[in-house]
């Protein structure tokens, strides 16, 4: 009998065993970079530095029938910010994602908890995966797949700075709420997005000092195409309502086609306008187009004088570029030139200056050393105009690089689904 009990005991538990799965992952993502012109023009009385950054990053993931649960925490460091020697750290441990999904049947899903939202090309949302500590948000998502081809995703969020229990200013630099919806469909050849994003962010009054929320929409929809072999996408969006006292008109374009040229080779060409204001405009409009919580790195030049960070609420950008992109086996490499342009007027003192800003060329290559690891290293140089220097300030005339290099170590560690 003692023979039976435990070979039902052990049955029982392997089947809730297998009926679950658990996963888990380590990412270890060390990179050196060597900034000189980085983001800004260096002046004649700056040097260049180099650091090396670390992302330690661990994700946690269990399902079990209709259910999936993720957690997943990081320490994001420069190295040296701490001594060797120390009973703290600069940057302690903190939830990157930490979510629930519960699949209530084929067509329907809810998830709700710290998440990334990133979709179609990120311009709009993106994983900002690029940056140590990513973008993510506190956010529910409802998911409505009708059939295999379409989806419709809608999600709200409501931000605060602590538990509170009257009305208190909320300041850190992110939306007071949010609400999207997003629409998705395939055709035969073809991918067509719609995005509809509603964005209330608090604005503190000059004169009552009184803060109130003003609501800004973005729209718009995001296509993509492949034909033989050719393949290439289509955005466009628009801006309205208010944000920072002033009234929202703004708009944005981008396109993009590759050529297929052999299995090996790919070319493409491709451009992106973004509108801007004009230094000259004394109406108090903004007309500038924000990409809000887009992967901004990954687009208008790897060394990030657009959009990272800066150029918000500025002259605006068109960004004109070609890529030449090589692949074999686990190696690849591409070379992509940009060319600037403001959108509005740029001036230099009362005269109207040239709205060319200048030319970078990024150069990236990447290597899988193993299943497990991952390296990669680019080279960036920006040849600066004097209208880059109004803008930017320092000496176009100086050499303005970027270098970087960086390993990436992501293994999983366990994996019932395997076992």
């Amino acid at each position: 009998m003692k023979k039976i009990a435990t070979l039902l005991v052990f049955c029982v538990f392997s089947h809730m065993l297998f009926a679950q799965e658990f996963k888990t992952d380590i990412q270890l993502r060390p990179r050196f970079e060597y900034r000189n012109g980085f983001k800004t023009l260096l002046s004649d009385d700056q040097n260049s530095t180099s650091l090396v950054s670390q992302r330690s990053r661990i994700n946690f993931g269990f399902k079990q029938e209709q259910i999936e649960l993720k957690l997943s925490l990081q320490n994001i460091r420069v190295w040296g910010d701490v001594p060797t020697l120390t009973s703290t750290d600069q940057n302690n441990v903190m939830v990157y994602e930490a979510y629930g999904i519960y699949r209530m049947n084929d067509k329907w899903s809810f998830k709700l908890g710290r998440q990334r939202l990133s979709y179609d090309n990120q311009r709009i949302l993106g994983a900002v995966d690029w940056a140590q500590q990513g973008r993510s948000h506190d956010a529910f998502l409802t998911t409505f797949k009708p059939n295999e081809k379409s989806r419709l995703d809608f999600a709200l969020s409501v931000s605060s700075e602590a538990e509170v229990v009257v009305e208190t200013p909320y300041t850190l630099n992110n939306f007071k709420n949010m609400q999207l919806l997003w629409y998705h469909t395939d055709f035969t050849s073809s991918q067509l997005s719609l995005l509809a994003l509603n964005t209330g962010f608090e604005f503190e009054e000059n004169t009552s000092g009184d803060r109130t929320t003003q609501y800004m929409q973005t729209v718009g929809g995001f296509y993509k195409f492949k034909y033989d072999s050719w393949y290439g996408d289509l955005g466009a969006y628009g801006q309205f309502g208010e944000r920072n006292d002033a009234d929202v008109s703004a708009f944005n374009f981008c396109t993009n086609i590759y050529w297929n040229i052999t299995n090996t080779w790919i070319a493409g060409l491709g451009g992106e306008y973004l509108s801007g204001n004009d230094m000259d405009d004394t109406s108090g409009d903004n007309n500038a187009f924000n990409p809000l919580f887009g992967t901004n790195h990954a687009f208008n030049g790897f060394m990030d004088y657009f959009y990272v960070g800066n150029h918000i609420n500025s002259v605006g950008l068109t960004d004109v570029y070609a890529k030449i992109f090589y692949k074999r086996d686990r190696f690849d490499i591409s070379v992509q030139p940009h060319l600037f342009w403001s959108a509005g007027t740029i001036l230099d003192g009362v005269s109207e200056a040239d709205n060319y800003l200048g030319t970078e060329v990024d150069l990236v290559a990447n290597y899988k050393v193993h299943k497990n690891i991952g390296l990669a290293l680019g080279y960036s140089q920006m040849f600066g105009s004097d209208s880059m220097e109004l803008l930017k300030g320092g000496d176009s005339g100086n050499t303005q690089n970027w270098a970087w290099i960086s390993v990436n170590f992501n293994p999983t560690i366990f994996n019932t689904a395997k076992n």
